[in-house]
């Protein structure tokens, strides 16, 4: 008996394809596909919150990365910038 889709390891795939298109579609410009990373954070939350934070998928950053992102962007950075170091 398989899993349900929601605990696949796999489930998060369609998400992680739509960023690919996004990028493609919009010339790699990550600010205009900042939906679909949302959509794909979302699912990646869910995946480990069902399957703990040790679970791996191919199609969703680390959990610690995750928890990374979340956060940026719960701070309202969504987008890709360059991060200067302070000298």
């Amino acid at each position: 008996m398989s899993k349900p889709e929601s605990c696949d390891e796999n489930a998060c795939k369609p998400f992680a394809c739509a960023i690919q298109d996004c990028l493609i579609e919009n010339g790699y410009n990550e600010s205009k596909c900042t939906k679909a990373i949302d959509n794909l954070y979302k699912c990646c939350k869910q995946f480990y919150e069902e399957n703990g934070p040790d679970a791996a998928s191919v199609c969703c950053p680390k959990f610690n990365l995750l928890q990374l992102k979340l956060k940026q962007r719960s701070l309202g950075k969504i987008d890709a910038e360059l991060i200067q170091s302070r000298k």
